[in-house]
């Protein structure tokens, strides 16, 4: 068995899926329930919120994210060895692993550039709208670019994983788990137990994830409370924007990719993978769609199994370009709501922090928002600011679930269509 393969299948995908749903149904609730209630304070009550506010909102929604907060520097360093290892031995895979992984980096690069222009464009977040007297950021002026390079090596990688920074632990991560793929079974200790902790890991990502309806109405109902309904419309244009990035890099991005990659038409792509999508869309788990996905693909788009038995599992580990989205329209709307101004190198830096960190996005509901503090720290912005985002965010997760996983089924048919007839992998599939 290959190393990646301890990967290949998620464990109970159908108990995730259940959960994600019920947990979806949950926070939507939630939030109806956080938006009256804000509303309603600030509005009816003002002098009331103050103090319900303070011993109430403010606590339940800071315990939520400091659950998450906490998971940080642990999920990034296990995930990222672990989906780095998961290419297995290069030798062996060759061609497949080198296209795959070039594939998903490409694309979600090119995710990030799209949701950065266009946040930067709408503008989705009210100027300062966050910012409170002193409790602003001083903007400190930026290092030289060949200075944040280097500082990407960490010369003490415990010191980098203690202060949490994050670009050096993702790079210390890669190495780890590109050593491991590299030395092949005489790692298999090592890299079952980064297996084990990236499972208890995500078992505290599902117990967190438990408050996550608790802290979406504690947090929606105290920004409402402050900040009245100008809160609530910044973020229907934070919603307009990513989605509007969700739709043009799945029509664009995918679409091109399809039709001059794998030389099929994107109209039989997308009716093809329907299925699939329409899965993603109400359990918003890339694992959980995993099996339908790559049947579909098998079965609609003529994927042979091997290459989708390694492509697809691959992609719902490593390739995230919804999540990416997401992330880079949420750090540029709460720069903006903080009265942070984001400089070039802040922009490069959310871009390389964001396509590194795809590499550890598990496919399951709740890690985005981990990944997205991370993303926050590495631009220096408040992880607070998740507030607002996590209001809306599980309405937008089964919009960019729908985009991760036809991500991954474009570029098993752009590999299946190089790789044909090359190998026994480009056999038609009977199933």
């Amino acid at each position: 068995m290959g190393i990646w393969q301890l990967q290949q299948v998620p464990k109970n995908y159908n108990v995730e899926g259940e959960m994600s749903m019920n947990l979806t149904k949950q926070i939507i609730i939630a939030l109806v329930l956080g938006v009256a209630v804000g509303l309603g304070f600030n509005i009816l009550a003002p002098n009331l919120f103050v103090p319900v506010d303070t011993y109430f909102f403010t606590p339940l929604g800071q315990l939520f994210l400091k659950a998450i907060t906490m998971l940080v520097v642990p999920l990034v360093f296990f995930s990222i060895v672990l989906g780095t290892a998961g290419l297995g031995d290069p030798k062996k895979l060759g061609r497949i692993g080198t296209k795959t992984v070039g594939f998903f980096l490409v694309t979600t690069a090119l995710a990030l550039i799209i949701a950065l222009a266009l946040a930067l464009i709408i503008r989705p977040g009210q100027e300062g709208l966050m910012a409170q007297g002193d409790q602003g950021f001083e903007a400190q002026e930026p290092p030289p670019v060949m200075e944040t390079l280097l500082n990407i090596i960490p010369t003490n990688p415990v010191d980098a994983l203690a202060s949490g920074d994050m670009l050096q632990i993702i790079t210390f991560a890669v190495l780890v788990g590109f050593a491991i793929a590299m030395l092949g079974e005489r790692m298999s200790g090592v890299l079952k137990l980064m297996d084990q902790g990236n499972e208890i890991m995500m078992f505290l990502v599902t117990l967190a994830m438990k408050l996550a309806p608790y802290g979406a109405f504690a947090l929606i109902a105290s920004a409402l409370g402050k900040q009245g309904i100008e809160a609530l419309s910044s973020m229907g244009m934070y919603m307009i924007c990513v989605v509007l990035g969700l739709i043009i890099h799945t029509g664009v991005v995918y679409s091109g990719a399809v039709y001059f990659l794998g030389k099929m038409s994107p109209l039989k792509f997308f009716k093809g993978f329907f299925p699939a999508m329409t899965v993603a869309f109400s359990t918003s788990s890339s694992n959980a769609t995993l099996p339908v996905s790559m049947k579909a693909a098998q079965e609609n788009l003529g994927v042979s199994k091997q290459i989708s038995g390694f492509v697809q599992p691959l992609g719902a580990t490593i390739n995230m370009d919804g999540t990416a989205i997401m992330q880079a329209v949420a750090t540029v709307f709460i720069a903006q709501v903080y009265a942070e101004q984001l400089t070039m190198g802040d922009l490069l830096t959310v871009i390389l922090t964001a396509t590194l960190a795809s590499i550890g996005t598990a496919g399951v509901p709740g890690v985005g928002m981990i990944m997205l503090a991370m993303v926050l720290q590495s631009v220096g912005l408040p992880v607070e600011g998740i507030a607002l985002v996590l209001a809306v965010d599980r309405i937008l997760d089964m919009l960019r679930t729908t985009v991760n996983i036809t991500g991954d089924a474009a570029c098993a048919v752009y590999v299946e269509r190089t790789e044909g007839g090359k190998s026994e992998a480009s056999e038609p599939s009977k199933a």
